[in-house]
């Protein structure tokens, strides 16, 4: 799997803002820790049960991160060609492998107040995330993952950064690409939910009050 990570952190960088609302689109921030059952409310995961399933993932009672956004969308040679063009190179396809292709983002934070807080610690643990991630047998798919400034306030306002996650595949028809999209998605939340990137025993969580009512799954 082709894995990397970059960081947009600059001054006039976009901040994940959690809770958010979108008025024009009718979305919103669901708090899937502290309300599983919500997850009907968001449209690309009834629309995506793969993208479901990933969602309720990362959000179950033990998982080290929570969600703020997400979506997932097909790929066209008409819209993505450059992209696609670029990221077949990159993976060393051949050209009959990039008739298609399958992409989606997960918007996540680290629950570990420690973790969020700090930039270093964030660093670290994306080096050791696109290490392991190029070890998965998805040679066809790449992850990338993009630090950037976040401001939360579930529990009282807080400073910190998030994780978008993007994880996109290449394949001979639209079948194909969403295929290999799915086994990598659901490899890369394993990924995110290994034992070492668990919260430490004992350390303070930026959703501490929320947890203590959850009701996801494990």
């Amino acid at each position: 799997m082709l894995a990397e990570w970059n960081a947009e952190c600059a001054q006039d960088a976009a901040s994940l803002i959690v809770p958010w609302t979108d008025e024009a689109g009718g979305s919103r921030f669901v708090d899937l820790r502290a309300n599983p059952y919500d997850i009907a409310e968001i449209s690309e995961a009834e629309h995506n049960p793969t993208l479901g399933r990933a969602l309720r993932s990362l959000n179950a009672s033990r998982s080290p991160v929570l969600t703020a956004k997400c979506d997932a969308w097909p790929l066209a040679m008409e819209d993505y060609r450059e992209q696609m063009e670029t990221l077949r190179m990159e993976l060393m396809l051949p050209e009959e492998d990039i008739a298609c292709g399958y992409s989606s983002y997960i918007d996540l934070m680290w629950r570990e107040r420690a973790v969020f807080v700090s930039r270093h610690k964030q660093q670290e643990r994306l080096d050791r995330i696109v290490r392991r991630a190029k070890l998965l047998d998805h040679p066809e798919c790449a992850l990338e993952c993009v630090l950037r400034p976040a401001f939360l306030d579930l529990n009282g306002p807080l400073e910190g950064f998030a994780v978008s996650i993007y994880v996109t595949s290449l394949g001979r028809d639209k079948a194909m690409a969403f295929r290999r999209w799915e086994y990598a998605l659901e490899d890369m939340v394993t990924l995110l939910r290994s034992k070492e990137m668990e919260v430490a025993r004992g350390s303070a969580t930026i959703d501490a009050t929320a947890a203590s009512t959850a009701g996801a799954g494990e």
